[in-house]
């Protein structure tokens, strides 16, 4: 992985006496590069990977010929697993469903902060240092929330907001308007979507169909005084017309990745009182990111146990991994 101190970030005491009981594991050695490792890599057969964790291809593989599993304790695996670990009958794991909870977590709580109108109001108390009045259809009782993409993370923005008095729809060319009532939503077009929703949060998959997929016309069909949340990837939206719209005001909008990323210093997106920017945070942080290490070791103990993997990423996954 990428050094010592995401290694300490990772693993809680904890989760280090759980590896250490199934497997041979040297702690004080973090392998950033495997030509010159600290470690013998021809005795391993298990590569517990985080971010930064170089590329695991032919010539890497070629001082691993001991090498059965690579889990990884992070989401995609596209930026360190060559296809040939599958050619080679590697099995790869991720903890990426792991991952999802956080920004999970994250989207429903700003789609429930946008219904309450929560930014605009917290802008208007600051500057007018009097209670404002909230807006007419402030709440989130019978609102709307549009999700687009059934993805891990939209599965799990759907599940959560099932216990909120909201309508959800969801968009998505993948499943079936029989598939949608079982995940707690009611399948649409996409721009039925974007003109129905108060909010919409979008999670699609970034493929060469879906970049740019957000763009003048879709958000021209967003409601006045909607919001557009995004925590999935910043190249999926056409950002001159998300622009175009916030500086209008028609819109609000929470961006959790852009694009570029960061955005430029002078991007008029840092001063629009309807725009809220984060930094890459809806993802693990913290604490959060010992539950992707949690599920890496358990893919650690099912392998040392003779159990199949529970997460395994197969080679055509990568096509549509982040």
């Amino acid at each position: 992985m990428r050094d010592d101190a995401l290694r300490d970030a990772l693993f809680s005491e904890r989760l280090r006496d759980r590896l250490n009981a199934v497997a041979d594991c040297d702690f004080a050695s973090v392998v950033t590069d495997f030509s010159r490792s600290p470690v013998d890599l021809r005795l391993v057969e298990v590569l517990l990977t985080g971010w930064g964790c170089p590329r695991i291809d032919a010539a890497a593989l070629d001082r691993l010929p001991a090498l059965r599993l690579v889990a990884h304790a992070a989401g995609t695996v596209k930026g360190h697993v060559d296809p040939v670990c599958w050619e080679r009958r590697i099995v790869v794991t991720t903890a990426a469903t792991a991952n999802a909870v956080p920004v999970a977590e994250f989207t429903v709580a700003q789609i429930v902060l946008a219904n309450k109108a929560v930014a605009a109001m917290a802008h208007a108390y600051r500057r007018d240092r009097t209670r404002p009045v909230p807006p007419p259809l402030v709440g989130n009782y019978e609102r709307t929330v549009g999700v687009i993409g059934a993805s891990t993370i939209g599965r799990l923005v759907i599940e959560r907001l099932g216990s909120y008095d909201v309508d959800v729809v969801v968009s998505d060319p993948t499943i079936g308007s029989a598939d949608a009532p079982g995940l707690g939503a009611r399948l649409v077009a996409l721009d039925e979507l974007m003109a129905v929703s108060d909010v919409v949060s979008l999670h699609a998959p970034v493929l060469p169909g879906t970049v740019g997929m957000i763009g003048y016309a879709q958000l021209a069909r967003m409601r006045n005084g909607a919001t557009f949340v995004n925590t999935a990837r910043g190249v999926l939206v056409d950002h001159d017309a998300l622009r175009a719209e916030l500086v209008s005001g028609r819109i609000s909008a929470v961006l959790d990745v852009t694009d570029p990323e960061p955005l430029e210093p002078d991007d008029v997106l840092f001063e629009l009182p309807n725009v809220q920017l984060t930094p890459h945070v809806a993802g693990s942080l913290g604490t959060e990111l010992r539950r992707m290490t949690a599920l890496a070791v358990e893919e650690v103990e099912r392998f040392a146990g003779g159990r199949p993997p529970g997460h395994a990423v197969h080679r055509e996954d990568l096509e549509r991994m982040a």
